[in-house]
């Protein structure tokens, strides 16, 4: 990996004149890499009720979402300025309806040259977006919270499970 000489030690991302640039992964080693990240939408009872009905007056409100943040998974890039192009291999999104809220849950996997963890975290919020959009006409308070990632595994650092995560 080519790293700025005069960068200060341990900040890859800036240069020695404190600007922020891309950093050269050319030189890294292809490999497989995937990140899970997880995150909630906190609805209203009526919310949850016309989930679980089939009555979002939108529609599809799950599926879109879990449609939103595969495009999102690929689309990081264009929305977080210092991320790496990656070919995206897979993507599984997951959206649990709870009694106060939804689970979304995304890994995301790739065999690259760098972390795919932004993508994950990148695919989890933008899915939560959707679903908020897809059920406002239902709950204008929806709360997204807790965008975290939880899992990584591949790369030079190697596998890492969020404490209190570990199966």
């Amino acid at each position: 990996m080519s790293v700025d000489s005069s960068a200060p030690e341990g900040l890859t991302h800036l240069r020695g004149d404190g600007t922020a640039h891309m950093v050269d992964v050319s030189a890294k080693d292809v490999t497989a890499r995937s990140a899970t990240a997880e995150g909630r939408v906190l609805l209203s009872e009526a919310a949850i009720a016309a989930l679980r009905g089939g009555t979002v007056p939108k529609g599809d409100a799950l599926g879109v979402a879990r449609v939103a943040g595969i495009q999102a998974a690929k689309r990081t890039p264009d929305l977080i300025p210092l991320c790496h192009p990656i070919a995206i291999h897979g993507v599984e999104v997951d959206l649990v309806v709870q009694d106060d809220g939804v689970d979304i849950s995304a890994t995301v996997r790739t065999a690259d040259r760098t972390g795919i963890e932004m993508e994950a975290l990148t695919c989890v919020t933008v899915a939560a977006l959707a679903l908020v959009d897809m059920v406002k006409a239902v709950d204008k308070h929806a709360v997204i919270s807790d965008v975290t990632v939880v899992a990584k595994s591949g790369g030079r650092s190697g596998d890492w499970v969020r404490p209190g995560r570990e199966a």
